[in-house]
């Protein structure tokens, strides 16, 4: 079986339409004034986990625990979050032509799974590599080996990455062995090597795939 990757946030999912509703709702639930809000967006725009939380408390001096924000964060980032039905039609029809597909993605273990769950990407996805499971972030070669593994599989160079990030998902494919197909989404920094192949939209790289990948 030939195996494709996909990066999650900004590939598969749109984390940044999900993540002003999920902080919008978080601060209103905790009566969280315009000054908390604003620190939440700027502070957690790329990336989150537990640990912001805690800053969250001292720098504000919340009565809530960490963990209990962390939680409703995760729960209301899952929420929020939705995957496109063209998306979800296009990794079916991956997976009907005998495709694995696996996930690798930089972000906590929990809230990644969470959307995947969410999503109904649960159901299409054969395994997941998210950065929090091994303490090893993406363009490591060891979180697509991993990724691998969790499909029942291990890295092939016929194998595929697909992701919207230059530098974790393209290039980080690149040097694991894979042949690559970026998102076109962000500058593409001067000295990189270039993708295999470039589309807009991830349902097109997903064509491409059931179409050209043998080339």
């Amino acid at each position: 079986m030939r195996l494709a990757l996909f990066d999650l946030d900004g590939t598969l999912v749109d984390r940044r339409s999900a993540f002003t509703d999920a902080i919008t709702q978080l601060s209103h639930d905790h009566g969280y004034g315009p000054e908390i809000e604003r620190w939440l967006i700027a502070e957690l725009a790329d990336r989150a986990d537990r640990s912001d939380f805690e800053r969250l408390r001292h720098t504000f001096q919340l009565n809530e625990s960490a963990d209990h924000l962390w939680r409703v964060y995760v729960d209301r980032m899952a929420a929020a979050m939705h995957c496109r039905p063209a998306v979800l039609d296009s990794l079916a029809r991956l997976k009907t032509a005998g495709w694995n597909i696996g996930v690798a993605t930089n972000g906590s273990s929990d809230i990644q799974r969470a959307k995947i769950r969410a999503t109904g990407l649960a159901d299409l996805i054969d395994g997941i590599a998210a950065s929090g499971d091994i303490d090893v972030r993406k363009p490591d070669p060891r979180l697509f080996e991993l990724a691998a593994a969790r499909c029942g599989t291990q890295l092939t160079p016929g194998d595929w990455m697909t992701g919207d990030n230059p530098e974790t998902d393209i290039a980080g494919g690149y040097n694991a062995g894979l042949r690559t197909i970026w998102v076109d989404g962000r500058p593409w920094p001067a000295g990189l090597v270039a993708p295999h192949h470039t589309v807009g939209d991830v349902t097109d790289a997903i064509d491409y795939l059931l179409t050209h990948s043998a080339e």
